[in-house]
């Protein structure tokens, strides 16, 4: 059985979307841009900050079903400019520190809401 999740600490879907969808124990959380969910604003001109508040959001879709990063299996990050690639792999590691999860980059030619960023991760409960 699916269920919906959503989370007001995140930013609202922009499209028709759910903020994640869960299915059998396993969390499927929607590319999250680096939108700040109180100022509706992509938070920072910079790949830097722009990672955080995706990570951020990820995490905050997350706690909505008392899920946090440590339960995410997999990510796939959207990069604008794969010359990002080094400053947001910083970011990152902050973050996912022991038993990394399976990773996919990408290049793409544009976000929405020009961000330099987008991050899904699929999550699985314990």
């Amino acid at each position: 059985m699916k269920k919906r999740i959503e989370s007001e600490d995140a930013p609202a879907a922009i499209g028709p979307y759910s903020q994640a969808i869960e299915c059998n124990g396993t969390v499927y959380v929607s590319g999250q841009l680096p939108i700040n969910s109180r100022t509706g604003k992509i938070a920072g001109m910079d790949i830097a900050a722009q990672t955080e508040q995706s990570i951020r959001n990820v995490e905050a879709v997350l706690k909505a079903v008392n899920l946090d990063l440590s339960d995410v299996t997999m990510t796939t990050v959207l990069l604008t400019n794969i010359k990002d690639f080094k400053a947001m792999n910083e970011v990152y590691a902050r973050y996912f520190t022991s038993e990394c999860p399976a990773r996919a980059a990408f290049q793409v030619a544009a976000l929405p809401v020009d961000a330099l960023v987008e991050i899904e991760a699929i999550a699985v409960r314990s």
